[in-house]
Formats: C-alpha cells, structure tokens, sequence
C-alpha cells in the first residue's frame, strides 16, 4: 500500500523591504545617524541604498513611527529633506536631538554615525 503523500511545506513568508527598513531606522538611538547604504548592507542589500531612500521617503505611512530623519547620505547630507513638509523641517527634528546641521550636512558625522551592522 502506498504511503499517503505529506503535504508540501509552507515556503517561507515573504519580507517586506521597506518594513525592514523601517525596523532598523526605529533601532537608531535619538541623537544619532545613520545612511542609506548602511541599511541596506545590514539587510543584505549591498547596493541598495536607493532602495533605502525610497523607503524613508514612504515612511510617512508606516504604521509605526519612523524616524527617517536620522538616515542621510553617506557624506552626512540631508538629501531628504525636499520630502519633508518643510525644507528645514529634516535639520529641526535632528537639531532637536542635539545635533547640529550646517549647510544641510551634518557636524562631526564619525561621531554620531551608527551603523546597524556593528551595533546590532
């Protein structure tokens, strides 16, 4: 007689990028930063880091609060500060963490740059 057949096994739930990203951007402690490809490599992404700006960019509708202003470029620039409802609305949230922006590039970014990879 034959052996009834298993049932096939469930294939592993699907992840969501841009709710990965989001998880890691809450991670970032207040008065620190991070950039877009640090995400990206601690997710695997290695050069995703655009992927990452998308998301920031679409974390006004998470479900959960994101602090996208805490993510910059590499260099420690705001360059999404044109998607915030204000242009300076970026550099007030992390000058309300203590730290200071001039010309829209962060001050001392080797000091407050953290990166999950290391962190985590």
């Amino acid at each position: 007689m034959k052996k009834p057949a298993s049932p096939p096994a469930a294939p592993p739930p699907q992840r969501n990028f841009f709710a990965d990203v989001h998880e890691v951007a809450r991670l970032i402690p207040p008065g620190r930063v991070t950039s877009y490809g640090a995400i990206a490599h601690y997710l695997g992404a290695r050069h995703g880091a655009r992927m990452v700006g998308w998301a920031m960019m679409a974390a006004h509708t998470a479900e959960q609060y994101v602090p996208a202003h805490r993510v910059l470029n590499r260099l420690g620039q705001l360059t999404g500060r044109l998607h915030y409802p204000t242009p300076t609305a970026m550099q007030e949230a992390l000058e309300r963490e203590g730290i200071q922006v001039v010309d829209d590039q962060v001050v001392g970014l080797d000091k407050l740059f953290w990166d999950p990879s290391r962190e985590l």
